[in-house]
């Protein structure tokens, strides 16, 4: 057989081999003596928040080993109290605590409208307001001319204090420990994880969570609400819609072990 056919051949075999090689789930760990709290999306209930952050305390007063907290974003919009949730985030720092702060696609838009005026007109239609009023901006009704934009833009920038800015604009797109990818709204499950669009990871929705088939990690996310959180094999969705339904969820991770925290109003 030509060299040339044996080289092609041997390359059709790898690409069979990895259409039909089986994914083997991955087995749910973390480092030793680590516990993860991830909490799923806020926006601007501050009330469960601050009431959610006890429990956990209270959850964690007999551990000793390494904390580390996740917060998969959506920290703003909808709710009343962005602001504070932010306050609130920025005080509660203790320096035994890995904080990990991820970005959703609501603090994106935020971002994308202190940098470009038309973002206001679809950040309006989910939550936009709620957020603009909490920093002492007052909006009566979405606008429809471009000076008006141009104004609530300006007034945002002057309202938004410089530490909020900060946290903001430094937060991550995803973060991975143990056998666990820790992002917002999850990824397009036809690219491996080092390949992923930060697009996707801020707003994927159906595509990723009508996904089946094992990931290379178990995937944490939000963004996707549903009654009660989803402990699949391939992910973990816990956005409990906490802005409407009153319930904020907290997944605690240790070892192989999978529980929740929640806090109705």
């Amino acid at each position: 057989m030509p060299l040339y056919l044996k080289r092609w051949m041997r390359r059709l075999k790898k690409l069979i081999n990895r259409l039909f090689k089986k994914t083997i789930a991955p087995k749910p760990w973390l480092p030793p003596d680590t516990r993860v709290y991830c909490i799923g999306d806020i926006h601007g209930r501050y009330d469960l928040l601050s009431a959610l952050i006890e429990k956990i305390k209270q959850d964690a007063a007999d551990f000793s080993g390494q904390f580390v907290m996740v917060y998969l974003g959506d920290f703003i919009d909808r709710g009343l109290f962005s602001r504070d949730v932010i306050d609130f985030i920025l005080g509660d720092v203790q320096a035994d605590i890995d904080y990990i702060y991820l970005r959703g696609n609501h603090e994106q838009t935020l971002l994308d409208f202190l940098q470009e005026d038309s973002v206001g007109r679809s950040w309006f239609t989910y939550g936009g307001q709620a957020t603009l009023s909490s920093y002492g901006v007052a909006v009566a009704k979405i606008p429809t001319k471009r000076e008006d934009f141009l104004e609530i833009q300006s007034q945002l920038r002057n309202n938004l204090p410089e530490t909020h800015y900060r946290f903001l604009a430094g937060t991550r797109v995803s973060y991975t420990l143990g056998s666990y990818f820790f992002v917002h709204a999850g990824i397009n499950p036809h690219y491996s994880l080092a390949r992923q669009n930060p697009e996707d990871m801020l707003w994927i929705r159906d595509e990723f969570t009508a996904f089946k088939k094992p990931f290379e990690k178990i995937i944490v996310h939000g963004h996707t609400v549903t009654d009660e959180p989803e402990l699949l094999p391939n992910r973990i969705g816990i956005d409990t819609g906490a802005y409407a339904t009153g319930v904020l969820t907290c997944l605690v991770l240790q070892s192989g072990q999978q529980r929740l925290i929640q806090t109705p109003c």
